[in-house]
């Protein structure tokens, strides 16, 4: 009896009687169950206020001149770091192979531990004392410039280290097929290196500054020539794990579909291609900072090294833009909205309660009333 009498105390929907108000036990029940749904609804409106709303605009891109950064983590379970190289491409013309900077590569055994972690690329540091052209003596005062062995472009054309050598090779369209009759390449050590991490891997990490235009990323042996030379190179096994590849700086909620993909080789060599559609985004936060970043999607296809001419062998990452630019931006719900929303929520739940009270007592009233006069049921 005394909870029932504190529940009657807890009635907000005195009832009047004549001359006095009266306390009811479901209205006490019914203030109680009001209450709560207020404190919740209150709580629920309060999130929304403090944390900020993410608007959406979609708009033409017209941005020009700009530069695209791109992001990667790649790990080749069963490529050597000595032959992995990473080349750029786009359709204005300007190619990059072998890329150095801004670029990692670690070295892995078959367990995926790091043996080596190091920025430089193919071979040993340069040499230095660079190589005469016409052979000679190292110890005169001469001027020393190394051959490039029948690459030259020009008279004054110097290649002072293997990797060098290989690319006028390279610009000229022909094989090196046989690096250990090249001083340079003897010198550094470039065949003994490449032979002490067979059965490694790679990671290889860093990013590309590289022009907003249709392009593509291909990470693959840099020498191909080097799979006729070494019987362990003879197929290219390109398995490997995509860790990150995002475009631009990260935003809140971005999601990069390439991240965790994995594919492993199982015979046929070839080349594994990723075609991107990048999507320019502006994300504004709260404080009204704007990160300029990208998302994209992404298709794959494998294509199997066989035919002429046959497909240089490793992952190619095809990118292109979409016209349209999207704008997220964090906005936070105003005070006067907040404000509004609470009375709304007060007025509301105290009005629907006491229109269920209302009904509860009537109802109880009329029941009790036919029971007295014996004309209930």
């Amino acid at each position: 009896m005394e909870i029932v009498n504190k529940l009657r105390n807890l009635d907000a929907y005195p009832k009047v009687n004549e001359d006095f108000y009266s306390r009811t036990l479901s209205g006490g029940v019914i203030t109680i169950v009001s209450s709560i749904v207020m404190i919740f609804l209150f709580l629920s409106e309060l999130s929304l206020y403090l944390n900020a709303v993410t608007e959406t605009k979609l708009t033409v891109d017209s941005s020009r001149g700009e530069t695209l950064r791109i992001n990667f983590d790649v790990t080749f379970p069963v490529l050597p770091c000595s032959v992995l190289s990473v080349d750029a491409m786009d359709i204005s013309g300007e190619q990059h192979y072998n890329i150095r900077h801004d670029i990692i590569k670690k070295r892995i055994d078959h367990l995926g531990i790091v043996i080596e972690s190091r920025v430089d690329g193919i071979g040993s540091p340069k040499i230095e004392r660079p190589l005469q052209r016409h052979g000679g003596r190292l110890d005169h005062n001469e001027t020393y410039c190394g051959s490039c062995y029948g690459a030259e472009v020009s008279d004054d054309e110097c290649c002072n280290s293997c990797e060098e050598v290989s690319e006028a090779y390279r610009k000229k369209g022909w094989g090196m097929t046989n690096p250990d009759l090249i001083d340079q390449c003897k010198r550094e050590g470039f065949i003994q290196k490449i032979k002490d991490e067979e059965g490694e891997g790679c990671n290889i990490h860093g990013f590309l500054e590289v022009n907003k235009v249709a392009g593509s990323v291909r990470f693959a042996p840099g020498n191909i020539h080097l799979n006729d030379l070494l019987a362990f190179q003879t197929e290219s096994n390109i398995s490997h794990k995509i860790n990150k590849v995002s475009f631009g700086e990260e935003f809140p909620g971005v999601v990069n579909p390439l991240d965790g993909v994995q594919w492993t080789q199982q015979t046929l060599s070839g080349m594994y291609q990723y075609f991107i559609k990048v999507v320019p985004t502006i994300y504004t936060d709260i404080i009204g900072r704007k990160i300029q970043s990208n998302q994209f999607s992404v298709t794959e296809h494998f294509r199997v090294a066989d035919g002429y001419p046959r497909p240089l062998p490793g992952i190619f990452l095809f990118y292109d833009f979409s016209p349209i630019k999207v704008i997220f931006t964090e906005e936070n719900v105003s005070f006067l909205h907040f404000l509004t929303n609470i009375c709304a929520i007060v007025g509301g739940v105290f009005t629907v309660s006491g229109i269920v009270d209302a009904f509860v007592y009537h109802g109880h009233r009329a029941i009790k009333k036919k029971m007295e006069i014996g004309k209930y049921g």
